[in-house]
């Protein structure tokens, strides 16, 4: 275990200083410095008092895990491209494994349409238009949304979205569960 980089991740999880740690743990701040740069490996009364100072026992620090296993955030062109080539869909968290919602940036150009056989899919879906003017048929029911409006609706009611306007469209969606 990388005790240093575990003392490190901690307190910063916490909010606490190095120099704050120092005077609440009564361990000199170069001690703690030195501790989480890996140059000297603390005694185990030492390690006791620096972290009863932030609340955490012996038991936890060695068991906790700080170090994020998964990818959490995306630039932009890490974003992989589900749509069919007139429509843009940008799946945010590509990489996920295990998920259990996709969140989309998606963009209509003009015409586009999601064709003319109506989707149907079991889950929730929803989402906001950010530009431009999209109109969604779920069900009986059709709604042209502008800027700012959103929609909420069962995936399992037949769906459909086009794009009749002159401008681009862009919306981002959050789908459950996850099918792509």
């Amino acid at each position: 275990m990388d005790v240093g980089n575990q003392l490190k991740a901690i307190r910063t999880m916490k909010g606490i200083s190095q120099r704050e740690l120092a005077k609440l743990s009564g361990v000199t701040n170069s001690m703690i410095s030195q501790i989480e740069k890996n140059q000297v490996n603390p005694s185990v009364g030492s390690l006791k008092k620096i972290l009863d100072a932030m609340s955490v026992s012996m038991g936890e620090f060695f068991t906790v895990d700080v170090e994020n296993k998964e990818q959490i955030f995306y630039s932009a062109d890490e974003l992989v491209d589900l749509g069919d080539g007139a429509i843009q869909m940008l799946l945010v968290g590509s990489k996920r494994a295990k998920r259990k919602l996709s969140v989309m940036r998606e963009t209509y150009p003009p015409g586009a349409d999601t064709g003319t056989d109506f989707m149907k899919h079991d889950g929730e879906e929803g989402g906001i238009v950010l530009r431009g003017e999209i109109e969604i048929i779920i069900g009986n029911q059709t709604r042209v949304l502008k800027p700012g409006d959103s929609y909420y609706f069962d995936t399992r009611t037949p769906h459909r979205f086009r794009n009749k306007g002159k401008v681009e469209c862009e919306l981002i969606s959050a789908a459950t569960p996850a099918t792509f």
